[in-house]
């Protein structure tokens, strides 16, 4: 369990704007990026298929608990463990609303300042239900999910193998392990309040290096079976028509990219689509040697 502080209104509705801007528009998140398991607020460890819930800890703290996931499938698992960060909601007098210009609350609800352990322990303002509910929305809750969600950096299978020479004129296959083809989700909850991001692979894509044109496959791709030699297909396939002598290290500096197509929804029936084409990309070294014909005297 991972523990994280309540953010202030003020502040979500602010980070709402510039990161849902981020993701729309094709900001860092809309290039290819490789090494490591990706952030969704830097896209759009933390978990797969993880959840986060509020918790009421007597007298006045609210304590933002997430599950983590067992990690994800492009790499090792990640740590688990139970922390908490408390922030105590104390309402506001009269004479601080005013000195802080505050608007009239809604019917129902109350004003009230975040305090949080730290160097800066105040955290800005959040309304409060009457009976000390944080007043949440999906779009505020989107915010913590995104911050939670990391998109796996998935390892490729190739046929020939890593660090095993190509053949020019022979198809180099390509593809993701079945298991780890899956959606990396973060749902976050606050009573009936909710928002989910998920990640969804939908793409593969070989660049072969060398200023190459590369090849793309919808799909994982197939696992290559040398017991099947002959009697598989696959559409994740690309060909080299030259050796890689001339090569820096005498290798083509390819990658194997899996694009992700980032969504969410919440209640209320809200949600979009955070960013269509997310690119991670998984960087290979594929030496590429010219076939010897053998010649036979009779």
């Amino acid at each position: 369990m991972r523990a994280l502080k309540f953010p202030p209104i003020a502040v979500l509705i602010t980070s709402a704007l510039i990161a849902g801007s981020a993701l729309l528009s094709g900001g860092p998140a809309a290039g290819a990026v490789s090494a490591g398991a990706v952030s969704a607020r830097a896209a759009a460890g933390s978990s797969q298929g993880g959840s986060c819930h509020y918790q009421f800890e007597p007298p006045d703290s609210w304590v933002l608990q997430c599950d983590n996931g067992g990690g994800s499938p492009g790499g090792p698992g990640g740590g688990g463990g139970q922390h908490k960060y408390a922030c105590t909601l104390t309402l506001l007098s009269k004479d601080q609303i005013f000195f802080l210009n505050l608007p009239k609350p809604p019917k129902g609800d109350k004003w009230a300042s975040i305090t949080c352990p730290g160097t800066n322990p105040f955290q800005g303002v959040t309304l409060v239900s009457a009976n000390g509910t944080p007043a949440v929305t999906p779009q505020e809750l989107l915010q913590i999910a995104i911050g939670e969600l990391k998109v796996p950096v998935l390892r490729p299978g190739t046929a020939p193998p890593l660090g095993k020479d190509a053949l020019v004129g022979l198809p180099e296959w390509f593809w993701i392990p079945r298991p780890a083809w899956r959606p990396a989700s973060v749902i976050v909850s606050a009573g009936p309040v909710w928002a989910q991001v998920t990640a969804t692979p939908v793409q593969l894509t070989f660049d072969p290096g060398g200023g190459l044109p590369g090849a793309a496959c919808p799909g994982p791709g197939t696992q290559y079976s040398a017991a099947l030699a002959g009697m598989q297909a696959t559409d994740c396939t690309y060909t080299y028509q030259q050796s890689s002598a001339l090569q820096p290290g005498g290798a083509y500096p390819a990658s194997v990219t899996v694009t992700w197509r980032v969504t969410w929804t919440g209640s209320g029936g809200v949600g979009g689509t955070l960013n269509a084409g997310l690119q991670v990309a998984y960087p290979i070294s594929v030496p590429v040697a010219e076939g010897q014909a053998l010649v036979t005297g009779r």
